[in-house]
């Protein structure tokens, strides 16, 4: 069967989701632009229509109120005709130290990353299972292959992403469903931007360009930039946690 090229994407009014969201629209992809943030969604949907003539619609979504990811699903297929895939981008990284009075911030970050990500993933696969075919993505970081001083929160939402995709994977093996996993490393974005220490960043459109072309080659997972992160992403785990401790 050919691969279909309509898909869903979270988070996509600004930093990654914005410039994936072109990427993917060069490469012949119809979207549904999924985000807080109408107004530019709506930009960036006549955008997509006026420089690559692909269909573009919008759609209003917070994925921390979990039911509406459900309706985002069903809304996305009927306006596109059809739905091939969700990719499930929408994130924060809001900083704090543990024992820091900041609880809040640590919950939301847990409630938007993962929570949030697995309510429009599971969504995304119960329709996938019913049609029998379907490509289930899922942007996670290398900071969930261990966890990072002052990003506790962000790195304990990312490294559950990555087991419920990998649990995912092993669960939908065979039954026509691929599934993505992508770990990027520090890519430029309002997301990061006030971080002290980004080694080895690259530009967001470059980081977009890569994980369009991973996404379009539907790899089972794969980090953003390959150099050096698939080689650090293995080390991190086994670094002293004195090491760690300095980053």
């Amino acid at each position: 069967m050919t691969q279909g090229k309509r898909y869903l994407l979270t988070g996509a009014s600004s930093g990654i989701g914005a410039a994936l969201a072109r990427e993917l629209a060069s490469k012949g992809y119809d979207l549904a632009l999924a985000a807080r943030r109408e107004d530019s969604l709506h930009l960036l949907a006549a955008e997509l229509q006026a420089r690559f003539g692909r269909k573009a619609i919008v759609l209003p979504l917070d994925v921390t109120d979990y039911a509406t990811c459900q309706d985002a699903i069903g809304l996305a297929a009927n306006a596109l005709g059809g739905l091939d895939g969700l990719i499930a981008n929408a994130g924060i990284a809001l900083t704090s130290k543990v024992g820091g009075g900041h609880f809040e911030r640590a919950r939301l970050t847990l409630e938007t990353n993962l929570i949030g990500a697995i309510a429009c993933l599971d969504a995304a696969a119960a329709l996938f299972r019913q049609q029998g075919h379907g490509h289930l993505v899922a942007i996670a970081s290398v900071a969930g292959k261990r966890g990072l001083p002052y990003a506790a929160a962000y790195s304990a939402s990312k490294a559950g992403l990555i087991s419920y995709m990998q649990a995912t994977r092993a669960e939908l093996q065979g039954k026509g469903i691929d599934t993505t996993l992508l770990l990027p490393g520090f890519i430029d974005t309002p997301l990061n931007s006030d971080m002290p220490k980004r080694p080895f960043v690259i530009d967001v459109q470059r980081g977009a360009t890569l994980i369009a072309r991973h996404i379009d080659k539907r790899h089972s997972s794969a980090y953003v930039p390959g150099w050096p992160w698939a080689v650090l992403g293995r080390l991190l785990p086994l670094l002293p946690t004195s090491m760690i401790a300095k980053f």
